[in-house]
């Protein structure tokens, strides 16, 4: 598939969320991301104005289902969504449940590994289980306890490779990567770049970017991940 830039809007209010999305739409981001934390802070409300102001382009609603799958499935794609994301560490027929919702809606259902004790055994289930995408997932939460203990960050480039090599459906590689590592990441065979902090998102605010002229740096960053053209899976 085309490479594609993704941006992750982490923020916890809808005006802030549409004026960062219209930002990232000028300077040529492809999909728009309602982060969990807008969906926790505004609710279904975040994805329907995301939707309503940017129709026709693709819209992830990142909830993190890990239970009731079909009807979380339902309201996000009632709501707007075109994408849903269920977690792999949830029960099976959970993530069975939001590949049926689905189909039966005509959305598309992302597999979220945060957490899994083999990434890569992980990926191979989610793409088993039926859904169409993979995030290869290294958790804030994890990242931030295991560099207060002193030691090295895990960063998802780590088994990137590996989960690539793993499945046939695109992944997306997401959590505590440098902006360069990002665009790095067609070279792995991963088309979905994903923008979030620290670029676009103060980490530790849940706030847009003070960054001086984050518009054109975004520029900057979708000219340099198109011009990789078709990457990992032809679909």
């Amino acid at each position: 598939m085309k490479t594609i830039v993704q941006i992750s809007l982490d923020l916890t209010n809808i005006p802030e969320a549409l004026e960062t999305a219209a930002m990232a739409r000028r300077a040529g981001v492809d999909w728009l991301e309602a982060g969990t934390p807008l969906i926790i802070a505004e609710g279904m409300n975040g994805v329907r104005a995301l939707c309503e102001q940017f129709p026709g382009i693709p819209l992830v609603a990142d909830l993190k289902t890990m239970d009731g799958g079909w009807l979380e499935a339902e309201i996000m794609a009632k709501a707007g969504a075109t994408h849903v994301v269920v977690m792999e560490r949830a029960h099976p027929e959970t993530i069975k449940c939001v590949v049926q919702a689905g189909k039966d809606f005509g959305i598309e259902v992302m597999g979220d590994n945060l957490g899994a004790e083999s990434m890569v055994d992980s990926a191979r289930r989610l793409e088993d289980y039926g859904c169409g995408y993979v995030i290869h997932h290294i958790g804030y939460d994890e990242r931030r306890g295991i560099a207060a203990a002193g030691q090295r960050q895990p960063s998802p480039l780590d088994e990137l490779q590996a989960v690539v090599d793993a499945v046939s459906i695109p992944v997306q590689a997401v959590g505590g990567l440098t902006t360069e590592q990002a665009m790095r990441s067609p070279e792995y065979g991963a088309p979905l770049v994903v923008l979030g902090a620290p670029l676009t998102i103060e980490a530790d605010a849940f706030t847009t970017s003070k960054s001086d002229d984050l518009e054109g740096q975004l520029r900057m960053i979708c000219e340099h991940v198109h011009a990789y053209g078709d990457v990992g899976p032809q679909n």
